[in-house]
Order: C-alpha cells, then sequence, then structure tokens
C-alpha cells in the first residue's frame, strides 16, 4: 500500500527533507526556517522526519508583514518599498531566522499562494532563500524566485519542496567550496 501524501506537501518534499537534515548531521550543523505563505509546512516536512531534532531547532512563521519586520528583522523601508514578496525580503528573512535562534543555516518561504495578488505581484509568485553559516561561502545567501501554477494548496506544497531542494544545492556547493580551500584551490 503506498503511503498518503499529506495535504499541503510537495510532491517529493520528504525525500529532500531526509537528505537535507543527514547532511546537516553528518556536518554538525544546525537549520532554522522562516515562513510566511508556507505557514509551517516546511518546518511540519522536516519534523516529519524521524531525528529532525539532532539539527533543525525551530521555526517563525511570521505571515503578517510586521511580523518580518519586528522579529525577524526585515529592514521596514524595504518592506514599505517593494512588499513583502521580493527576494531580498526572503533573504532577509533567512539570515534572520539564522541569527535569531542561532542556527547554522536559516532559509525562509515569503510570496503569493493566493486566492487574490499581492503587493501588485501575480499568485504563484514566490521567493525561497537560503543563507549558511557565518564567514563560510554561503553567508550572503541566496535566493530563487518562483512561478508556479495551480491552487494554493500546489503552490505551498511546491514552495516546500523548493526551498528544500535550494537548501540541499547550497549545502552541496558549500561542501565542495571547503573541499577545495582545503586542498589548496585544486
Amino acid at each position: 500500500m503506498a503511503a498518503a501524501q499529506r495535504p499541503g506537501a510537495g510532491a517529493g518534499a520528504r525525500p529532500v527533507a531526509e537528505r537535507v537534515l543527514r547532511l546537516l548531521a553528518e556536518r554538525d550543523q544546525t537549520l532554522a526556517v522562516a515562513e510566511s505563505l508556507t505557514g509551517g509546512l516546511v518546518a511540519a516536512e522536516l519534523t516529519s522526519v524521524p531525528g529532525a531534532s539532532r539539527v533543525f531547532l525551530g521555526s517563525v512563521t511570521a505571515y503578517a508583514t510586521r511580523l518580518k519586520r519586528d522579529l525577524l528583522g526585515v529592514d521596514g523601508e524595504l518592506l514599505a518599498r517593494r512588499g513583502a514578496v521580493d527576494a531580498e525580503v526572503a533573504l532577509q528573512m533567512a539570515r534572520g531566522v539564522r541569527s535569531r535562534l542561532g542556527a547554522s543555516w536559516g532559509v525562509a518561504t515569503t510570496g503569493v499562494a493566493g486566492p487574490e495578488p499581492q503587493d501588485g505581484r501575480p499568485v504563484g509568485t514566490v521567493y525561497v532563500a537560503v543563507c549558511g553559516p557565518p564567514g563560510g561561502p554561503a553567508e550572503a545567501g541566496k535566493a530563487a524566485a518562483l512561478r508556479l501554477d495551480g491552487g494554493r494548496a500546489e503552490i505551498r506544497g511546491e514552495s516546500v519542496r523548493s526551498v528544500l531542494e535550494l537548501l540541499a544545492h547550497e549545502l552541496f556547493e558549500n561542501a565542495r567550496a571547503k573541499d577545495t580551500e582545503q586542498n589548496g584551490g585544486n
């Protein structure tokens, strides 16, 4: 009998969650999550994996724009100028949650799941971001813009899978950069 997929979980998110948690555990690193449109689904996906507590510290669901500013340290002028659905906002959310929760890595989601546009952005506009350990090659972070189709549940689920994929990619790149550095750049 096939395992049922939880409502709202992105197709294929569980294997990615397992992979990133394993990589973080192998490196003795930790993870914190800042969520807006996903409303806790990234944290739920991570905590569905047995042993997640070894590396997953927690999350902040900052659905309201003022919470992005007050809890996560997103620049208020940026929010006023561009709105909450923006690549730089996602990066600042990831940095903020990493810093506030004392994690090695921070990830963030912000966007429009619908049914109405927000901040002049159409439904399906999503930004995901990852920020790595201070002093490391991934410290500045990386954001990705997504243009997703489907209903609210599909957009939120794909956002979960996408932010976890971005984290997996950055973990791999971070390890490669460290290996190159340790081996004299060769």
